[in-house]
Formats: structure tokens, C-alpha cells, sequence
């Protein structure tokens, strides 16, 4: 690697950046696609818009509280929708996803002044300051904490929600905490990754490893593996290409998934 990557300070602090969002996401993402909750995470993503419009009409001066606040609100709303056990759960989920961003685009823009909102669409990396590094560590640190805490109780309760329940396993306490979780890593992470690429960046990877791994740890292992190397080459190539990163990042974790995809089918036959 050309050390001319690293002669700005931007550089240096966007990939000490990805060194820690990246396996934060990994780790994050098994947990997500495990419990089948994809379409969860890209819901809570979309919904951040309507976070900030609700900030915008309450008056709250930051705009990651508002985001923050609704975020972990919508999060429990969508959770109490899933444990309904409705058959149409993903289409309700859609419409309250679709509702909340058509709402939050609305109020932001009025008056032609959506402009000022729409880095989030994107994300932006490079505007990682030394300050933001460090809260994306204590971010991490909060992952790796709750993976080790609660990681074995929802996967019972993916597996086997009756048995989880005779193990003493309080299925809506853990529920609702990983959705509260869900929502503040996505919430917090949206400035650096962006409303339309963060679904993505917790999923590929994870989806990734879940094709050739054959057991837990390296399921867990692949995922961080494949994130933290989505993120580099990301980061290196766009710095050479002068294209944006946070899609670059995902390219490159989408042709991960479907080289690993071609790869565990070609071993299955």
C-alpha cells in the first residue's frame, strides 16, 4: 500500500475508522441475519429521516438525538409488530418504513432545504473526526459487550422460542434490547455510513460468511474477515478513483457474497 494513501489527515482518520466500524458491523450483522431481521435493520435505516423531521418540529438542537430517540422508538413499535405473529409482518414493517420516509423527506423539504440532509443519504467517512473515532471505540466496546452477554439468548429464541421459554429465557426483555441495540448502533453509525448503504454494510459480510462457514466460529470469524476487507479495499480504492466510499465498500462486499455463494454451492453438489 502506497504510504501517499496516509499523507492526509482525512486518510488516516477514515482508516483508523474502518478498523473499528467494520468489525462492529460483522459482529452486529450475524446477530441480524441469524434472527432473520434484515428487513428490520433497513427499515430502522430509512427511518432516520423521519427522526430528524420530528427534531426539526420539537426544536432539539442535534440532530443525532432526534435520530437516536425515534430510532429506538420506532425500533420497539416495529419489535412489537413482529412478536403479533402476523403473516403479513414484512408488508406492515414496508408500510410503516415507506410511511416514515415519505413523512420525513416531506417536512425536510420544505422551503428547498433538504440539501443540508442529504450527506446522509451517502455518508461520509472522510469527515470522521478524532473525536467521533473515539466514540465509535466505546460503540464497539458496547457491541462486544452485549455479543458476549446476550448472543447465546437470542440465538435460542431464533432457534427455538418454546425451548428458549423453558430455559427461563425472557424472550420480550431480550427482543426488545436487541432492538433498542439495533437502533442505536444504526442511528449512531448513519453520519459515517450513510441511510441508503447502512443495511447493506451489516448484512454482506454477514450473509457472506453464513455461505461457507461450518460452524459458529467461523461463521462469526468470516463475517468480521469479510467486513474489515470490504472496508480497506474500499477505502484505498476510492481514495485512488475519487469515488464515493461508502458504495465502493458495498461493491466490494457484494461481490464477496456472491463469490462465496458460487463457492458454497460448488462444495454442496
Amino acid at each position: 500500500m502506497s504510504m501517499a494513501l496516509f499523507q492526509f489527515d482525512f486518510m488516516k482518520y477514515a482508516f483508523v475508522a474502518i478498523l473499528v466500524i467494520t468489525p462492529l458491523f460483522g459482529i452486529l450483522g450475524t446477530m441480524i441475519v441469524g434472527n432473520k431481521m434484515a428487513f428490520f435493520s433497513d427499515a430502522l435505516g430509512h427511518s432516520a429521516l423521519t427522526g430528524i423531521a420530528v427534531g426539526v418540529i420539537c426544536g432539539l438542537g442535534s440532530a443525532t438525538l432526534a435520530m437516536v430517540l425515534f430510532g429506538v422508538a420506532f425500533a420497539l413499535l416495529l419489535n412489537w409488530i413482529r412478536s403479533r405473529n402476523i403473516s403479513s409482518t414484512d408488508t406492515i414493517i414496508s408500510v410503516f418504513s415507506s410511511c416514515c420516509i415519505a413523512i420525513g423527506l416531506a417536512i425536510l423539504s420544505r422551503g428547498g432545504n433538504f440539501s443540508q440532509y442529504s450527506s446522509l443519504l451517502l455518508g461520509d467517512v472522510l469527515s470522521i473526526t478524532k473525536r467521533e473515532i473515539l466514540f465509535l471505540v466505546l460503540l464497539f466496546a458496547a457491541t462486544v459487550i452485549f455479543w458476549i452477554l446476550c448472543y447465546n439468548r437470542i440465538q435460542a429464541i431464533s432457534l427455538n422460542r418454546t425451548l428458549a421459554r423453558s430455559r427461563q429465557v425472557k424472550i420480550g426483555l431480550i427482543e426488545n434490547l436487541f432492538a433498542v441495540f439495533i437502533a442505536l448502533v444504526v442511528m449512531l453509525s448513519i453520519r459515517w455510513v450513510g441511510i441508503l448503504l447502512i443495511n447493506a454494510l451489516l448484512i454482506l459480510p454477514a450473509a457472506s460468511a453464513r455461505n461457507i462457514s461450518g460452524n459458529v466460529r467461523e461463521y462469526h470469524l468470516f463475517a468480521i474477515i469479510f467486513s474489515m476487507f470490504s472496508g480497506i479495499l474500499g477505502l484505498i480504492i476510492s481514495y485512488y478513483t475519487d469515488l464515493a466510499t461508502g458504495p465502493v465498500i458495498v461493491i466490494i462486499a457484494a461481490a464477496i457474497f456472491f463469490a462465496t455463494y458460487i463457492y458454497g454451492r460448488k462444495n454442496n453438489e
